[in-house]
């Protein structure tokens, strides 16, 4: 459910802070009062794409916030979990940000997500129909999404195991496809691989030697300077009267003596004793690093080769020894991949024949329950168009086999009838705008209770309609709306009219530029919305009572 929709500098909108209630939620207003705007923030802040036309002139960024309240939606729940974001009290507030740059930035609970990420939860919680949705429905690929949603659980896990094994499918096929593309290119890069492996095996690589080659090489290049500064620094600790030990132990020795005669001496003869005891060791140290340093030219040209073989090595093969390793390992298995390439030619196409039947298996039963299921769906979505005033309309779901694919071997279309013994034709057929809206109701209303989305937003989905067709439209959203959420944006009375929370949006002037303000009418207010939309702008008695009348008998 929608529970508020904040906006700020989108578009022409300035800043808009609505909340919406359970059940219906009606947006009217004048043609071009910016309730198309308000529909695009609403989608934007669902996981629909951003452009910089979405940033108010003027302005850095705008802004696009909503609470959505997920509670009852397991399957958004599942999503939020693995990924980490909590739903406190059953709510999540969804941010999206369109810098003027042209990127957009995506918060679930102030954390940082991704745009599919969103859209994958929304589309758990809100549907979307609108004008853009009658060229949609005409797209057959929808017409199988449709029915299977009818079909339900077991539908829904057969097309999972078909599309997990058609996708597997195609991994062993693309295998194969390589594997038979160019015996020449395979022998060719046989033996690329062979002498690869073959060098890195020859260095005889082990980790972390390049780092004990370099400490190594410093050490060899650097001897006679290393040599001469231990050397000197040992003669200065060590070395002579004038050492630093013999100086300090004289200082000791005339502390010793006398410390008895003070005890606040002590703490200085042991600081002394320490220095004197630390300098003698690192003589020690110091006499014996000078020994070792080694003045070995052969070594260092041996190190200076290894160096310079690794560098080699990895120009070609990495960037480090572990990397090449890696490499190595790799090339081991493309070798044995290769040359027993006939071997995984057999294995593949055995694997590709056991799986394809076992995905034909799996098609032809979800192609059954499809079967099954159209039937009932066609019943359901007939009567669902009788109640919308289109008695003699005839619906029927169109199946055909076709070559096997992610989503079975079934190509599924919807034909409709709407004058009485006219033959069924595909939808893209009508020619009546005014049908196409209540064919749309009529699948939406019979899918609602199936797809279990608890918030269906409609805009001006009545375009092309009027009188008798205009009511009965109000009454199938006004059903709809005690099992879910509706937001209706209608130029229609008869929807107008319908209990519910009605809101008026309009353009006003504000510093010089328009802005959208939205307004939550009160019963008075509804009852001048409603007559102005039944008589244009100037408002006549006999609409007033007109419109009290409508909203009277509409429930309000």
């Amino acid at each position: 459910m929608i529970q508020r929709l904040y906006v700020k500098d989108f578009a022409v909108i300035d800043e808009l802070d609505l909340a919406f209630g359970p059940g219906m939620n009606l947006l009217t207003g004048e043609t071009g009062s910016g309730k198309s705007v308000i529909v695009d923030a609403l989608g934007i802040a669902l996981g629909e794409r951003a452009d910089l036309e979405s940033v108010r002139g003027g302005c850095e960024k705008a802004v696009v916030e909503a609470v959505l309240f997920v509670g009852g939606s397991a399957e958004a729940l599942a999503i939020l979990e693995e990924a980490g974001i909590e739903a406190e009290d059953g709510q999540v507030i969804v941010t999206r940000e369109v810098l003027k740059t042209g990127k957009s930035q995506c918060r679930i609970n102030g954390r940082a997500s991704t745009v599919s990420m969103l859209k994958e939860i929304t589309d758990h919680l809100v549907d979307t129909h609108g004008q853009h949705e009658h060229q949609s429905l005409l797209k057959t690929e929808r017409h199988i999404n449709l029915l299977d949603a009818w079909c339900g659980e077991k539908a829904a896990l057969l097309k999972a195991r078909v599309e997990s094994g058609y996708r597997e499918l195609l991994g062993y096929e693309r295998e194969l496809c390589r594997l038979e593309s160019d015996e020449r290119e395979r022998a060719r890069m046989l033996d690329l691989y062979k002498y690869q492996a073959e060098e890195i095996s020859a260095a005889k690589l082990v980790p972390g030697e390049e780092e004990e080659l370099g400490e190594a090489r410093n050490r060899l290049a650097n001897a006679e300077r290393l040599y001469s500064a231990a050397a000197s620094a040992y003669e200065l600790l060590s070395d002579g009267d004038a050492s630093a030990v013999d100086t300090l132990g004289r200082a000791v020795s005339e502390l010793e003596g006398i410390a008895a005669l003070d005890p606040g001496l002590t703490p200085l003869l042991e600081s002394l004793q320490s220095a004197l005891y630390a300098a003698q060791e690192g003589a020690r140290e110091l006499r014996s690093y000078r020994d070792d340093v080694e003045f070995n030219p052969e070594r260092l040209e041996s190190v200076e080769e290894r160096l310079e073989l690794l560098r080699n090595l990895k120009r070609k093969y990495g960037d480090s020894v572990e990397e090449i390793l890696s490499f190595g390992s790799d090339l081991e298995s493309r070798i044995e991949s290769l040359e027993n390439s006939e071997e995984r030619t057999s294995e593949l196409n055995r694997s590709i024949e056991k799986l394809h039947k076992e995905i034909m298996q799996l098609a032809e039963e979800l192609s059954g329950v499809r079967r099954q299921g159209a039937d009932s769906f066609s019943k359901k979505v007939q009567e669902e168009l009788a109640g919308l005033n289109m008695p003699n309309a005839v619906f029927l779901v169109q199946q055909e086999p076709k070559a096997l694919d992610a989503a079975g071997i079934d190509s599924m279309e919807f034909l409709i009838s709407a004058n009485q013994g006219e033959p069924p034709k595909p939808l893209a057929k009508i020619a009546s705008g005014g049908e196409m809206s209540r064919v749309m109701l009529a699948i939406k209303s019979a899918t609602s209770a199936a797809d279990k989305i608890p918030a269906l937003v409609f805009d001006e989905i009545d375009v092309g309609v009027g009188g008798r067709t205009a009511e009965v439209i109000a009454d199938k959203l006004a059903l709809l709306s005690k099992k879910s959420q509706v937001l209706c944006i209608t130029p229609l009375p008869q929807i107008a009219s319908r209990p519910g929370n009605h809101y008026c949006i309009e353009k006003q002037l504000h510093n010089g530029r328009t802005v959208v303000r939205v307004r939550s009418l009160s019963m008075e207010e509804r009852v001048e919305e409603i007559a102005r939309m039944l008589g244009g702008a100037n408002t006549t008695e006999t609409a007033l009572r007109h419109a009290a009348e409508m909203l009277a008998s509409g429930g309000s």
